[in-house]
């Protein structure tokens, strides 16, 4: 293999964050992880709401059950979690 092909394999690899690190993540709901996919990219709950199609009162309540399965405070812990964790990278938008 050649140098520079196992130099980015292991830049790659190497920064991925382990699965097994974030166990929370498998407790979310797959409507859970686009809520908080949308979250992550800078969204409102209304915007979310539009997007999904649920009530602004229905994006709060999965907002919430994310900061608890996630263990975290508030959306700015939880757009860190999103990043750290691997789920969003900078750069990525949520596509229609």
């Amino acid at each position: 293999m050649a140098p520079a092909v196992t130099r980015r394999l292991v830049e790659h690899y190497a920064t991925r964050p382990r699965p097994d690190a974030f166990p929370a993540l498998a407790t979310l709901t797959a409507r859970e992880l686009e809520v908080l996919q949308l979250l992550a990219a800078g969204e409102s709950n209304a915007e979310i709401g539009d997007r999904l199609a649920l009530s602004e009162a229905t994006v709060k309540t999965h907002v919430g059950r994310v900061l608890d399965k996630l263990g975290v405070r508030d959306r700015v812990q939880t757009v860190i979690y999103a990043y750290e964790s691997g789920l969003v990278e900078p750069g990525d938008r949520h596509r229609e």
